[in-house]
């Protein structure tokens, strides 16, 4: 009796409000609180390899983090949030409802594996968050499946190839840089390692800046779907401030919970010298940077631990490598787009009860 009647009363003071206005505040904050958990886990792996090479104490790497992250959220379009905007065909007044609940089971699904210190995929979270809400109200007709047009993905076929295909061009870069360094530099002196230290930092700033124009135009894309499916814009757009607000939501997500993922990324799986994190942050920004420009959601999680795995192979210590870390990364992975569809489906009735 006491749930029901506090229901009854919230409904009531959000019909005096306007019902509609509190749902799309709802949904936009369930949009910025993915923002914060993407900082958890992709956001923290900008700077992963920097920390733990010791290149760079974890306060300044932070701060490189947050200029760079909201940098690359504002500088670069919205290719990749028209790709995320795409995926679900939904329309009139159950369209926020279908977003907003999306949204929050990637959030949730997020939280759940950053609490056991898995690099899970906000992407994949995202993608089976909104399928999965979308399935549940209008069926198969409501997810837009698309494919490939050239380089750009479009729909969820799209964005599930460019989410398959970027780890793997992760680790086989990951592997290049790798054996690249070690031929470059087998004969060096203790003297490199100060111009090696030097490139680490800027490498981990031109990853930080396309984990922004990529990771957050995913959170900018749900914002910019719920103001078109609430009238408020005629078309798909982001406004400055929905910009603003998810490159500081995946700054603050890394500086308050991303040293979990940290410490699995840049210590569990393979524990890198300058040298290797400067290889792995060149690959990792060889694949993010251009799919950001291509309108391809990608995860930042899955392209760096990936490249840690080339390069702990292209070293010659794939002994080395922690494989049963990887398979629970991996399994992660793996589960992350089903339990957030369902996730999605499940959380949808519940949000429409309010």
């Amino acid at each position: 009796m006491a749930v029901r009647g506090t229901l009854l009363a919230f409904r009531y003071g959000c019909r005096r409000i306007g019902l509609r206005a509190v749902e799309l505040a709802l949904a936009i904050a369930a949009a910025v609180a993915f923002a914060l958990t993407n900082g958890f886990h992709d956001a923290a792996n900008a700077i992963a390899t920097l920390v733990t090479s010791r290149a760079a104490p974890p306060g300044p790497a932070v701060a490189l983090a947050a200029t760079f992250n909201l940098l690359g959220a504002l500088v670069v379009g919205t290719a990749v949030a028209s790709t995320i905007a795409g995926i679900v065909s939904v329309s009139g007044a159950g369209a926020v409802a279908v977003i907003g609940a999306g949204a929050l089971a990637a959030t949730c699904w997020n939280i759940a594996t950053w609490s056991l210190g898995l690099p899970s995929s906000s992407a994949h979270a995202l993608v089976g968050g909104l399928a999965g809400a979308a399935l549940v109200d209008s069926g198969l007709g409501a997810i837009h499946w698309g494919g490939m047009e050239g380089l750009h993905p479009v729909g969820l076929a799209g964005v599930l190839i460019a989410l398959a295909v970027s780890p793997l061009l992760g680790l086989g870069f990951g592997f290049a840089f790798a054996r690249l360094d070690r031929l470059a530099l087998h004969r060096a002196t203790r003297r490199v390692r100060r111009p090696i230290v030097g490139s680490e930092w800027a490498m981990s700033a031109a990853l930080a800046f396309g984990h922004g124009a990529n990771d957050g135009q995913k959170a900018m894309g749900v914002i910019g779907a719920l103001l078109l499916a609430d009238g408020k814009i005629s078309t798909f757009g982001v406004p400055l401030w929905a910009k603003v607000v998810c490159g500081l939501s995946l700054t603050l997500g890394t500086a308050l919970g991303g040293w979990r993922i940290i410490r699995t990324v840049g210590r569990r799986i393979f524990r890198l010298t300058s040298v290797g994190a400067f290889a792995s942050q060149s690959a990792s920004t060889a694949v993010v940077l251009p799919a950001s420009y291509l309108g391809a959601p990608v995860s930042t999680t899955q392209v760096v631990a990936s490249s840690v795995v080339g390069v702990g192979a292209g070293r010659r210590r794939a002994r080395h490598v922690r494989w049963r870390v990887v398979e629970s990364i991996a399994s992660a992975w793996v589960l992350t787009l089903p339990a957030a569809a369902a996730l999605g489906a499940v959380i949808l009735p519940i949000w429409r009860l309010l």
